[in-house]
């Protein structure tokens, strides 16, 4: 593909695909301090498309590097190194999909970018799997990742992907959490990207909050979904609670925690044995594995209890 380098003010460039590419904003700081440091190293790219009345001005379409634009722009330049191929709008796109010597795409920004061929270009997914080197399958999974694609029910919410290209929920957490959520829960789902807006949570954050939200009672998962970083605070002071518990009774301390569970297993075991007529052979071959450790746990506690000179008289 022929391509030209140029040098072009930043007000030239027509940033229309601005809404399928994530924004994340660590990564748009990183590319301002390189930029800063060394100077635009990877130009961006750029095809130019009839414009203006009567077709007679040319636009310059942005097609990759949005993330260098918002780093320049940071910066407060004015200009960016670019580099124009001389090849249409479809092309171009079909070519970034292609392309392994920059970052890899996020699964989200790949469907968006499959969806304006499809929608905008108006290739059919057959076209767009055999021009980009992919199967159909592949193209039609990435656009169920997306709301209004075949299955509704099977993509994200838009408020989800706003929050993935505003760089406030990371693909990962879009894909693994709130797509199920919505699949299982669309109400839930809302509350919890609505609650996410005002007081945003890590990646991490929302992990560690849906796998409790997955073993959470009904009642418990509506409050949590409402205030996730409540939930999470209360979790965290309860873990330093229990901490600071171990801490002060020590070893001695644990050792007397576990031998109350032991003491709860017992009584639950109990209750059960007697509602089981008859004994399965399993449960009677495990008696004398359990009498021995038992045994053998009492011998070394009267053992030792017995020459503890601090012990009580």
């Amino acid at each position: 593909m022929d391509s030209q380098r140029l040098e072009l003010d930043l007000h030239r460039l027509e940033l229309r695909f601005a809404s399928s590419r994530l924004l994340e904003p660590r990564a748009v700081a990183r590319i301002a301090h390189s930029i800063e440091r060394c100077g635009q190293i990877v130009p961006c790219i750029v095809v130019a498309v009839p414009g203006g009345a009567g077709g007679e001005l040319e636009q310059l379409v942005l097609i990759d590097g949005y993330r260098r634009i918002a780093a320049l722009r940071r910066l407060g330049r004015d200009t960016a190194s670019v580099e124009r191929w001389t090849c249409d709008v479809t092309d171009a796109l079909l070519g970034l999909l292609t392309r392994t010597q920059n970052r890899p795409f996020a699964s989200i920004e790949e469907a968006l970018l499959l969806r304006e061929l499809v929608q905008g270009q108006g290739l059919s997914q057959h076209d767009v799997a055999r021009r980009c080197g992919r199967d159909v399958s592949w193209v039609s999974r990435r656009l169920e990742l997306l709301s209004g694609e075949r299955a509704r029910e099977r993509g994200l919410p838009d408020a989800a992907l706003a929050a993935v290209r505003g760089g406030t929920l990371s693909s990962w957490a879009a894909n693994r959490i709130v797509a199920p959520l919505a699949r299982a829960n669309a109400e839930h789902a809302d509350r919890l990207l609505t609650a996410l807006a005002d007081t945003p949570l890590s990646t991490r954050e929302l992990h560690c909050w849906f796998e409790h939200y997955q073993r959470g009672f009904r009642s418990a998962r509506d409050h949590m979904v409402s205030r996730p970083r409540l939930f999470l605070d209360a979790l965290r002071a309860n873990g330093e609670q229990r901490a600071g518990e171990r801490l002060r009774d020590g070893p001695e301390g644990e050792c007397a925690a576990d031998l109350r569970s032991i003491e709860a297993i017992l009584a639950r075991l109990r209750k059960r044995v007697a509602a089981l007529r008859p004994l399965p052979p399993m449960l009677i071959g495990a008696v004398p594995r359990l009498r021995t450790a038992v045994d053998a746990l009492i011998d070394e506690i009267q053992r030792d209890g017995a020459h503890d000179p601090d012990r009580d008289p």
